[in-house]
């Protein structure tokens, strides 16, 4: 399951009818979701959001059935358990991570809507404030950094130097190769933000 199939899961399991929309159907062979409103007292559009939401994580059955003319669905329990499982190694940098983006070279952007704030120590950054919109719709984005990112910054070229490649970069900060992910995200979120530039 994926952190998209697993939010709508939870999403599902959050409501304060989902037990006894589960219950009945638990024990009814197959039910339309104007029955499940009715019996539930809540709106049609919610229990068909619901229900519709079960049917693509797999864990109900639809089945169009006519009644005269006019067609609707009847939904039927498919699974008798529930199990959220989520691979959280899908999300790990380290196997995106080639030797060819590490050598990208990069820069802090020239007239880049930031401040840089310096660790007590003077040795690394230790947040990021980007300045997004224009007078008084002017808005503030914080980031608070790790050591290595703060060290990788504090050895970042600045807009009229050079644009040195990212794993020069982690060379000169003296950063572990067990940091370059949070390294290479750091680099991703802040060239999004136009602070820093690729070349």
């Amino acid at each position: 399951m994926d952190f998209k199939e697993a939010s709508k899961l939870g999403s599902c399991l959050s409501k304060d009818y989902a037990e006894d929309m589960f219950r009945l159907l638990v024990n009814y062979e197959s039910i339309s979701a104007s029955e499940a409103a009715s019996r539930l007292n809540i709106h049609i559009k919610t229990t068909q959001d619901f229900l519709e939401d079960l049917c693509s994580l797999e864990i109900i059955n639809k089945e169009e059935v006519y009644e005269g003319k006019r067609p609707y669905f009847r939904y039927k329990l498919k699974a008798s358990k529930i199990s959220m499982v989520i691979d959280l190694t899908t999300l790990n940098l380290k196997e995106e991570i080639s030797d060819s983006r590490l050598k990208i070279r990069i820069r802090e952007m020239k007239n880049a809507k930031a401040r840089f704030t310096t660790s007590r120590s003077s040795d690394y950054i230790s947040n990021v404030v980007i300045w997004m919109g224009e007078g008084r719709n002017r808005t503030e984005r914080k980031i608070n950094l790790s050591i290595p990112q703060g060290r990788f910054l504090f050895y970042l070229p600045f807009p009229t130097a050079e644009p040195i490649c990212i794993s020069d970069i982690i060379k000169l900060a003296g950063i572990e190769n067990t940091h370059v992910p949070e390294i290479v995200d750091i680099v991703q979120v802040l060239t999004g933000f136009g602070v820093i530039e690729k070349r």
